[in-house]
């Protein structure tokens, strides 16, 4: 299995963002084929208070690396990446493994 990992910075405005993320963002994800599972989170402040080092991460699951090369050459990975630039005003990492 092979996950895609995107590490989210803080957003200029995070309310903006998490509107926008839930109402685009989110249903654009679901549109590609090949996702077999998602997982979203947003992350606590750290222990002693500070800001965590990223404000989100999605984490999407693919069956194999020939899968995922699939999913986002589609025309809906396409979209779904080129909306990053329209809400992700903290910057995006964007990282893939596969699962041991």
């Amino acid at each position: 299995m092979i996950k895609g990992t995107v590490l989210y910075g803080h957003p200029k405005d995070a309310t903006a963002f998490e509107g926008y993320y839930s109402s685009t963002h989110l249903p654009l994800v679901a549109k590609a084929k090949g996702i077999v599972k998602a997982e979203y989170t947003k992350f606590l402040p750290n222990p002693d208070g500070s800001a965590p080092a990223f404000y989100r991460m999605a984490e999407l699951f693919f069956n194999s690396a020939a899968e995922m090369q699939q999913a986002l050459a589609s025309p809906e990975g396409q979209a779904m990446a080129a909306d990053l630039s329209n809400f992700a005003t903290g910057g995006v990492t964007i990282m893939f493994g596969i699962i041991e």
